[in-house]
């Protein structure tokens, strides 16, 4: 099987170009291969390489600077895949993409499905759930993954700022009334793999670890995992003002892809420790 990935240097992207290898014949060009905000060049490299499978781990993930780079996410985000989507059904082959829990309206405190109406508070939200909407209308057989609060031990994220600002830091005050399950990119390729090993349902699924937490329920951990006394002071979101709106509420319910593929998704706390553990050891 030929897959093309692409977005392999980011978080996502790195962990799926390790852990697909062994399902097939991997593409991976990077930005200097293939200049993703040009749709002509997108459709001239999937006519050379005619792939089997595309695996779209690209996306703009710079949230607040979304706000006034929408050209730029709303290509990534939206245009891209449905350009992807049009040419997989064109050519009888499967998508996979990855989607973010910023689709969400963000309010109250009961697990989101994966038909809860959506109600993005950003344009990094909206071009997401554009890309979605996109893929979803265009008939091509696809894989959706709904992810939240993604990290690794590689790249820019949450748990490797946290650990940076405890080596000089006693004390930082930390968002607490967003809640959400961190996750892993090893964890979405390692999924991913399974779903095009057991040929998954084409559909959306939520895909994150079990149990919730806060930003500042995660710093916790985060800090008593890596040996850092570092007091952590819980905040509101509106004492932490951003350019885009964050949801409150990104809680995933999973039972659809537990059941899709017949496994438990491991808790955050678990997940946490082996990502940390990667970082610290290397």
């Amino acid at each position: 099987m030929n897959i093309l990935l692409l977005g392999k240097t980011g978080q996502v992207g790195f962990e799926l170009h390790r852990t697909l290898a062994p399902l097939g014949t991997i593409t991976a060009p990077d930005r200097t291969e293939l200049d993703l905000m040009n749709p002509q060049a997108v459709a001239d490299y999937l006519e050379t390489h005619q792939p089997d499978l595309i695996a779209n781990a690209a996306a703009y993930t710079a949230v607040d600077a979304a706000e006034e780079h929408q050209t730029e996410a709303r290509q990534l985000n939206a245009t891209l895949p449905e350009q992807l989507a049009s040419y997989a059904k064109a050519n009888n082959i499967r998508l996979i993409h990855y989607s973010s829990d910023y689709v969400y309206p963000g309010n109250g405190d009961k697990a989101w499905i994966e038909n809860s109406p959506p109600g993005p508070l950003s344009v990094y939200g909206m071009s997401k759930l554009a890309g979605d909407q996109a893929i979803q209308t265009s008939g091509c057989e696809h894989v959706i993954f709904r992810t939240s609060w993604v990290y690794s031990a590689r790249g820019n994220n949450f748990m490797k700022t946290m650990l940076r600002l405890a080596q000089s830091k006693p004390a930082l005050n930390i968002v607490a009334d967003q809640i959400g399950a961190p996750t892993p990119a090893r964890l979405i390729a390692q999924i991913t793999s399974i779903a095009i090993h057991n040929n998954i349902p084409s559909c959306l699924y939520h895909l994150a670890p079990s149990g919730e937490t806060s930003w500042h329920g995660f710093a916790q951990k985060i800090f008593r995992l890596s040996g850092h006394s570092v007091k952590a002071n819980p905040i509101p979101t509106s004492d932490y003002p951003t350019p885009a709106k964050r949801p409150l509420n990104s809680r995933m319910d999973l039972t659809k892809l537990e059941t899709a593929l017949n496994i438990k998704m491991p808790n955050w706390q678990s997940q946490l420790e082996l990502t940390l553990g990667e970082y610290l050891d290397k």
